[in-house]
């Protein structure tokens, strides 16, 4: 019998934290450990060599605690380690256990969104380079026309608890217009970085309401319950007694009062040192 253990929700910083919120309120039931590597974050402007790295320590580490089951719910880690971690780490480190991303998830729905067909994507530096989007985009929904925009300001305007004031504006406004240069018909716009749905009733303001705005959370917290229900082998090897648990690499304190502004609730986090 296969030990039980929590689901482990990644993330290089605070932003999964938008993801577990959903992930909870859909299926609270499960034992949850969130690891976020708040001490090298951002992943964002990193290689995909460092990001391997980075992810891959992080994954064992969720492994030692006995998950059976860890969501990259950070769109970097997603686009730059998961398929290298899933091809040829897993089969040799935890060949019964699984990690998944949130690109795919996301990507399943998009086109559910969209009448003109054009969507644009805003993400890290590192997430529209990867282009993983427009590659999976492509794979399932090869009519649409897929228009990315790096937004690098974002995040250490959400970390720094400045997204709600009038400075941010600049940096929104700018980041939209590049995007919406490249197609006037975009009517569809995915926040492919956990950070931004902090930033969505900002830039929902600045949008016409016919372009709809599509942040992850839900989508991946739908999908982790489809996920479970058809790999019965997995989810009865997790733990069901509604419990939550936070870990940084980086300073509880902190992490305690910038985690509960994603999260919505107060957070109580253990330092974790890598080593």
């Amino acid at each position: 019998m296969s030990t039980k253990g929590p689901i482990g929700i990644f993330d290089s910083g605070y932003g999964g934290l938008t993801v577990l919120k959903e992930i909870v309120k859909k299926l609270p039931q499960y034992d949850y450990v969130y690891f976020g590597d708040n001490a090298r974050a951002p992943y964002g402007t990193r290689s995909f060599d460092t990001v391997y790295h980075y992810t891959l320590q992080c994954v064992k580490w969720f492994f030692t605690q006995s998950c059976p089951l860890v969501i990259l719910a950070c769109n970097t880690a997603s686009a730059k380690a998961l398929r290298t971690i899933q091809q040829n780490d897993l089969p040799g480190i935890a060949p019964d256990n699984r990690v998944l991303g949130v690109i795919r998830p996301t990507t399943e729905r998009i086109g559910e969104f969209t009448k003109t067909g054009k969507v644009g994507v805003l993400g890290t530096k590192g997430t529209v380079q990867s282009q993983s989007y427009l590659i999976e985009i492509e794979k399932l929904y090869p009519q649409l026309e897929v228009y990315q925009q790096a937004c690098p300001m974002w995040v250490p305007l959400i970390e720094n608890r400045e997204y709600e004031e009038d400075g941010a504006d600049y940096f929104v406004q700018k980041y939209l217009q590049s995007l919406l240069d490249q197609s006037a018909d975009i009517d569809t716009i995915l926040l492919a970085c956990t950070h931004y749905p902090l930033l969505q009733d900002k830039i929902q303001g600045f949008l016409t309401k016919q372009i709809t705005v599509v942040s992850q959370g839900n989508i991946v917290a739908e999908s982790l319950s489809n996920y479970l229900l058809r790999h019965p082998e997995i989810e009865e090897r997790c733990l069901k007694s509604g419990n939550l648990s936070f870990y940084t690499t980086d300073s509880n304190e902190d992490f305690d009062i910038n985690g509960s502004i994603f999260f919505g609730k107060r957070v109580n986090s253990i330092h974790v040192d890598l080593g």
